[in-house]
């Protein structure tokens, strides 16, 4: 009762309901979703999915759908990593379901390690990034939703092409029950969201002040997916989500301005070790360059995140690598070349240890230790140095003082095309690191642009646009 006055819909929960069997039918009601989202998947769950057994509503509604599946795995540590837990999630994958990585931490049962439930915002973001998810289509004529157009004023064409099998179980089945499925035309579609607002957030690499990819914003969507599918938006909340009527990217994935490109990014700090317990390092929090990571891959760029130590989701769509030392970042960028553009947001300890020490160093009640200091390799130097160098190299900068200076000091030191500089502290005093907003300088060989305050995500959108168009204007140029 409570999911269902939440989310305005029908909950089903049983597999011979026979009021529903004549109403829909439970296979009818595989070909109504969109999306399917298994949450929280148990072990037994995903085990009878990857052997195909349908003996309940659920299982019997993976095994008949053709639409993508989207799986969130929650169990005890020791079943997740069983062998056959992992077996069965392998096959899963190869078989085109999205299966989310576990959060790691303390259960109920009081162990500790991964297989705790990712957290919703990690879950909406994995939903809101899953292709040619159809969100400004029709409504699948489901009854218990509300309408807001009558069904006789629809005046539909029928598709008649053949159902796309992949990403679910219903591969075979689509093929033996064929499915039409209402589209609007492009004139229906313009007809239906007129009178929106001029400025309704679009695609990546549009010019608006809103962004492009937001994850949260799939929290509204689905909770009036019934609405959102029938008709134009009608309520606030609706009219300015940025996913309403974005085109299907895997239809069109040259929509996507970074599409067919890689990206690498480095984020986060580095630890040096001292000894078995102490390290040297510093406050970055990894999530500017987490950002940039999500909007790329929302760009359709192939991404591959190299991070330090931080806690922070793995954005959708990104290859990760977790690293500890300089060095170790070092060596994992070099693996990861070639690539079209890099964005090298880490900040890199600039010194390590000579030799760390096997035990704990103690106190001795006299002078304390000396630390023997050595230079960590400088990766963004060593970059753009390579003959594997990427189109585009953009280094960042956190100063304390004379900010553009030092960064364009370090633009012409460093070999970088770009230098993404800005204060560690705000005007007010308040620390950037940490944070959720960011204030940063564009510097380059054409001078500098400063960008206002804003969130750290609206920073990544303003750089994945630019680095868009620099990119597309060197291959205008010959130079790509």
């Amino acid at each position: 009762m409570s999911l269902a006055a939440l989310s305005e819909n029908k909950v089903y929960t049983s597999l011979f309901d026979l009021k529903d069997e004549v109403e829909m039918g439970h296979i009818e009601l595989s070909r109504e979703a969109d999306l399917v989202v298994v949450c929280p998947a148990t072990a037994d769950l995903l085990a009878k999915m990857a052997a195909g057994i349908a003996d309940d509503l659920a299982t019997t509604l993976i095994l008949a759908t053709d639409k993508p599946v989207l799986v969130a795995p929650a169990m005890n540590v020791k079943m997740w990593q069983h062998a056959a837990t992992q077996r069965n999630v392998d096959w899963l994958r190869q078989a085109g379901v999205t299966v989310i990585e576990p959060d790691e931490g303390p259960m109920a049962c009081g162990e500790f390690g991964p297989g705790r439930l990712p957290d919703p915002e990690e879950i909406l973001a994995a939903i809101a990034a899953v292709p040619g998810l159809d969100i400004s289509g029709p409504a699948r004529s489901a009854p218990r939703i509300a309408q807001s157009e009558p069904a006789e004023a629809a005046g539909h064409e029928q598709d008649e092409a053949a159902p796309k099998t992949g990403g679910g179980f219903g591969g075979l089945l689509a093929k033996i029950i064929p499915r039409s499925t209402p589209r609007r035309s492009h004139e229906e579609v313009e007809r239906s969201y007129a009178g929106l607002p001029d400025d309704e957030p679009g695609a990546i690499a549009g010019d608006h002040d809103e962004p492009a990819f937001n994850p949260t914003a799939a929290g509204s969507l689905l909770a009036k997916k019934g609405k959102a599918a029938s008709a134009p938006p009608m309520e606030a909340p609706m009219a300015t989500d940025p996913l309403i009527g974005q085109p299907e990217f895997d239809e069109d994935p040259a929509h996507r301005p970074l599409y067919g490109r890689h990206v690498l990014i480095t984020a986060g700090p580095t630890r040096e070790p001292i000894d078995p317990v102490r390290y040297i390092a510093n406050r970055s929090s990894g999530k500017q360059g987490f950002a940039i990571a999500a909007m790329a891959a929302a760009a359709g760029a192939r991404v591959t995140l190299i991070a330090g130590p931080v806690h922070l989701p793995t954005p959708p769509g990104v290859d990760r690598i977790d690293i500890e030392t300089a060095d170790e970042m070092a060596a994992e960028v070099n693996k990861a070349l070639p690539a079209d553009a890099a964005f090298m947001v880490a900040a890199v300890a600039d010194w390590k240890t000579r030799a760390v020490a096997d035990e704990k160093i103690k106190k001795r009640g006299s002078a304390p230790p000396a630390l023997a200091l050595a230079e960590n390799p400088d990766i963004l130097a060593t970059l753009a140095a390579s003959d594997r160098r990427p189109a585009l190299l953009v280094g960042f900068a956190a100063e304390t003082e004379h900010v553009l200076e030092n960064a364009t000091a370090k633009r012409h030191r460093k070999g970088a095309d770009w230098i993404i500089a800005n204060d560690v502290a705000f005007s007010d005093g308040k620390s950037v690191m940490g944070g959720d907003l960011n204030e940063v300088h564009i510097v380059s060989a054409h001078g500098v642009e400063s960008l206002p305050q804003m969130p750290k995500d609206k920073v990544a959108r303003e750089l994945v646009q630019r680095a868009a168009r620099a990119l597309d204007a060197m291959e205008d140029n010959g130079n790509g």
